[in-house]
Parts: structure tokens; C-alpha cells; sequence
């Protein structure tokens, strides 16, 4: 079909528009007016762009209900407890009374667990607390402050909610592990630490023992990670 040089022209100028047009959306598509992380807001009153969380929202699946399992405290924490405290020789603060920890494990003491425990001790503590858990690790070889040994009659007879607490929000020089370590892996590190004290006192009686039925509350993230094989991570 012949078309005029005054139609060309004409389609021309449309498809120019056209191309113009389409670039101006997709710039706006990807420079969109928006906030980033923390920076200064002159829309909301306090001057802050991150908002806080509506009172009382829960992410899906995180509710924590479970305290004793969740945190190693009794179901209701007495939060003006005075906890007493001493220091050794190498300047570390240490805990001599556990008013709110619990006795005994959330969850079935089993084998399994205690190789979870090993497991994840090997990764995350025997460089500070060795292998028997005497404050010999490797970094401690190397110069670093030894920290306290599992096998004092202290930590022996120290509830289980006290190691559990301390892997979670850390203690004097030690850092917490929370996010490192789900909840689940860091009572197995507990039960571990107690088979380390059974190994080396094996006459002292332990809690090794949970309630009868006691299980592992179910959350996606608390599971062990899984490769192929099915051996854990």
C-alpha cells in the first residue's frame, strides 16, 4: 500500500510519541517515589519513615507461647529477682543463683538430640569452651580469656533454662546465639553440655529427664535444616 509523504510523516510522529511515552513510565516504574530504610520522613509527625508494628501483631507462626521452651524461664518470671554473682580469677562475672530458670528440658532428652548437640557445639562453642566443655578451646590457647568450666559444682548444679538463656542472650564476654541457633539446636547444645558433666563426673546424679509426652513446639524454623540424604545442617 502507498501512503503520502504527509502520512508517513504522520505515523512517523505517533510512533516517536509512542517510544517517549513508554520510556517515561517504565523511568517512573523504576525510580518510584518511596522511603528507604531509616531515613527522614516529613509525612509522619515523629519524623521517621520505618513504622513500628501495629500493637500486638505476632508474625505468622512465631507466636512463642511456649516460654519454658522459647526462653528457659518458668511461665511467670519474677522480673525483680535478684540474681547473685561472683568473679574469678580471669575477671568473669558469674552467676551463683537462677531464680527463674527452669529444672528440667522442654523436650525429650534422646540420643538424636544429644548428636544434634554435639553437632552444633562443635560448630559454635568448642572454640572458646573445648571439647569437654574446661574453658580450653582453641581461641583460649591462643590468648583469649578462658571462660568458666562446665565442671564446677557451679554450673553442675546450674538448671538447664540457665545454659539455654546464656546461648540465647549471651553473658559477660560471650555474645548471644539467638540468631544464629534456633531455639530448638540450642536445647540440644544444653543436653550435650549435660552429657559432657555426666562424661566427666559420672557419679553426679543430673536432670536429664523431661515431663512425661514433653515435645518441641512445631515451627518451620525451628526444624533442622535438611540436605540431601537426609542428614541435617
Amino acid at each position: 500500500m502507498y501512503l503520502s509523504k504527509r502520512n508517513r510523516s504522520g505515523i512517523l510522529m505517533i510512533a516517536v510519541c509512542l517510544l517517549l511515552t513508554a520510556c517515561g513510565v517504565r523511568f517512573d516504574m523504576q525510580d518510584q517515589p518511596r522511603y528507604k530504610a531509616y531515613k527522614k520522613s516529613e509525612f509522619f509527625a515523629d519524623k521517621r519513615a520505618s513504622r513500628d508494628f501495629p500493637e500486638g501483631t505476632v508474625p505468622r507462626g512465631q507466636l512463642r507461647d511456649n516460654k519454658a521452651f522459647f526462653t528457659g524461664q518458668i511461665e511467670n518470671p519474677n522480673p525483680n529477682a535478684v540474681v547473685q554473682t561472683t568473679t574469678d580469677p580471669s575477671g568473669n562475672t558469674l552467676v551463683s543463683s537462677f531464680p527463674n530458670a527452669i529444672d528440667e528440658f522442654p523436650i525429650p532428652v534422646s540420643k538424636e538430640l544429644i548428636d544434634r548437640g554435639q553437632d552444633r557445639y562443635n560448630i559454635y562453642c568448642i572454640v572458646c569452651h573445648g571439647p569437654v566443655g574446661a574453658g580450653d578451646g582453641m581461641i583460649v590457647r591462643r590468648g583469649f580469656v578462658k571462660p568458666p568450666t562446665y565442671h564446677d559444682d557451679r554450673l553442675r548444679n546450674a538448671p538447664v533454662g540457665h545454659f539455654y538463656d546464656v546461648i540465647s542472650n549471651g553473658w559477660g564476654r560471650m555474645s548471644g546465639y539467638a540468631a544464629k541457633i534456633q531455639p530448638v539446636d540450642r536445647w540440644a547444645i544444653v543436653a550435650y553440655i549435660r552429657a559432657l558433666q555426666v562424661s566427666q563426673d559420672p557419679d553426679r546424679a543430673l536432670k536429664m529427664n523431661t515431663s512425661p509426652g514433653a515435645e518441641a513446639p512445631k515451627t518451620t524454623a525451628d526444624k533442622p535444616a535438611t540436605t540431601e540424604g537426609g542428614k541435617t545442617q
